[in-house]
């Protein structure tokens, strides 16, 4: 990674990276130092704990999730299909050559159960995304049952991902997609 960034850009990039191929306690401080291309001086100035790197790594995905996924929604026409390509939007990440399922509960995978900051992050983001889905459902169906709609798409979206992974495959995508179109 060139010194083009700030070195704090640097670290959350190559953190990115690192945590989401290689796994968070897998990955080492110096492995992410090295591949930042900063001193460890630079490290410790920008993150006091290795739990701080990983809480702006889950905040740098999230951002990036929602912007791709709002573009992703937005270029479709209002109506079913905006609700329907969620899942076209999956079946997209899945197929990336990195695909490695969710970020977040592999991070949430590897942390302490008592690591309550870092499971909050989670929480509130899955949270956020259930909210998403709920605005999209409300907007384009017009349905009195569209809390539980939307809760649905949303653990269909979320096992779509983590079955997807798990098997190398596109059928739960495929699959959570069907069942979405009978259930709006």
């Amino acid at each position: 990674m060139g010194k083009t960034l700030p070195a704090r850009e640097r670290l959350i990039d190559a953190a990115s990276q690192l945590f989401y191929q290689k796994g968070y306690n897998t990955t080492g401080i110096n492995e992410v130092i090295e591949k930042a291309n900063v001193a460890k001086a630079s490290l410790y100035a920008h993150f006091k704990t290795k739990d701080d790197l990983l809480m702006a790594y889950l905040k740098r995905k999230e951002d990036t999730f929602f912007g791709e996924l709002m573009n992703f929604v937005e270029m479709r026409v209002q109506g079913r299909d905006q609700i329907i390509c969620l899942f076209d939007y999956l079946l997209e990440v899945y197929r990336e050559k990195d695909f490695r399922g969710s970020w977040s509960i592999n991070a949430l995978a590897e942390i302490a159960k008592d690591n309550e900051k870092l499971r909050k992050e989670i929480a509130d983001f899955k949270e956020r995304f259930r909210a998403y889905i709920k605005r999209l459902v409300k907007q384009n169906l017009y349905r009195d049952d569209a809390h539980s709609i939307a809760n649905k798409v949303y653990i269909l979206f979320e096992g779509a991902t983590t079955e997807s992974y798990l098997h190398d495959a596109s059928w739960p995508i495929m699959e959570a997609k069907d069942l979405v179109k009978t259930m709006i």
